[in-house]
């Protein structure tokens, strides 16, 4: 079954290439459509916001829907919606279709784990979970420098054809491989709304935002990091680094996810690693720039695997009338911290930071999402453990197994 599962990472490998390589064709993309950089860069956050709405949104309202059915009609979105990405001449009509891209690439990537989960057996969900988000940080270290090397040669609209093609052929593997199943038993409005609300799921939510803030906010503002802290000129090395751990961390967290079954520890550890090597990439960059590579990779490597634990753990909380839904949730949070954190680097700069200091404020929020997962989703599950508190799967209610 993990061949079936590697389909679904392919798609997320796609998704990858698209979110991230925007960053990279913004100069180009600004001197074709005659517009600024900050302009287009909007097109990023039309996509971002349609992604974290998208996920929970549909996610609940299609959780009955025929799985394979669903992640072909997200890729068919996503793909014609890159496709028109390609063909667009003006600006509004730009930031309509990355925003249907973004929706199509946020059901996706929501489906696609609850999907690689329900295709293998119960020991095995953390392994395909990780394969799935490997592929997502797959498309960032490969695909983007490609992407952007194509944009180079060809110009930005060649790149965003090689995306409509990858996403065509991710959408022929998906129905040629994967089973049809049906989806979950039924949710009601309320049980879906309910998610969004409830302190357990809400919990885990806001530590996966924190964490996005802390890890995929400082990424954005890794050159001006490396040369106000070591003079590094040159930061395309540092970034592979950052990406390899990136690939190595999904893949090698979810056999230890299958070994544990309890994913609370895990994440505390995942976090502490996080915090302290971003606290120590300024440090070692000043005594020596490559010295700076060692946090770069156990930064990339726990803040991509962080979400395996997360998803394992939302999947058993919802259910699997809510599971999607809860899924869902975890991305949006994913998407919006990254925003989020981007968004006060830029500030923080703007304002007269030294871009050294800004890995020592990615370390300070990610000590407050070590703090949310102790003092909050630590209650919790002490709570669950105690057997004070249940959660709803399938049509009955039931005392669960913490994870």
């Amino acid at each position: 079954m993990m061949r079936k599962v590697l389909v679904l990472a392919m798609g997320a490998f796609v998704l990858g290439l698209d979110a991230y390589v925007m960053a990279g064709l913004m100069p180009v993309m600004a001197g074709d459509l005659r517009t600024t950089i900050p302009v287009v860069g909007q097109t990023v956050t039309a996509f971002t916001l349609a992604y974290a709405i998208a996920a929970p949104l549909f996610a609940g309202v299609l959780a009955t829907a025929r799985t394979r059915t669903v992640l072909v009609v997200a890729l068919a979105v996503f793909t014609v919606a890159n496709g028109l990405t390609a063909l667009s001449s003006s600006l509004p009509l730009l930031m309509v279709v990355r925003a249907l891209a973004g929706a199509g690439a946020g059901l996706y990537s929501s489906q696609a784990s609850v999907a690689a989960a329900e295709l293998v057996p119960a020991q095995a969900r953390g392994r395909a979970l990780g394969l799935v988000m490997g592929g997502m940080s797959a498309g960032t270290v490969l695909g983007v420098p490609l992407g952007v090397l194509l944009a180079e040669q060809a110009g930005w609209r060649a790149t965003m054809w090689l995306i409509t093609a990858l996403g065509a052929a991710v959408t022929v593997g998906v129905l040629a491989w994967l089973p049809q199943t049906q989806g979950g038993p039924v949710a009601s409005v309320k049980e879906r709304l309910s998610v969004l609300v409830e302190r357990r799921t809400a919990a885990v939510a806001a530590v996966s935002f924190l964490a996005a803030v802390a890890s995929l906010g400082l990424y954005t503002y890794l050159a001006p990091v490396l040369e106000d802290a070591g003079g590094v000129r040159g930061v395309a090395p540092y970034l592979w680094v950052w990406g390899i751990g990136g690939v190595l961390g999904s893949l090698a967290v979810g056999p230890v996810v299958d070994r544990l079954g309890r994913t609370y520890g895990l994440v505390v550890a995942l976090l502490g690693a996080l915090l302290l090597a971003q606290a120590l990439m300024p440090v070692l960059a000043r005594i020596a720039a490559p010295a700076a590579a060692v946090p770069l990779l156990v930064w990339g490597a726990v803040g991509w695997a962080l979400q395996v634990p997360q998803q394992q753990r939302l999947l058993h909380l919802g259910g699997q009338r809510r599971g999607p839904t809860a899924v869902a949730l975890n991305n949006s949070a994913l998407y919006l911290g990254s925003s989020v954190g981007s968004g006060l680097g830029g500030v923080a700069i703007s304002a007269g930071l030294a871009p050294a200091a800004l890995p020592w404020a990615a370390a300070a929020v990610a000590v407050s999402a070590l703090l949310t997962q102790v003092l909050v989703v630590g209650r919790e599950t002490t709570a669950v453990a105690s057997g004070d508190t249940t959660v709803a799967s399938g049509d009955t209610t039931v005392a669960c197994r913490t994870r």
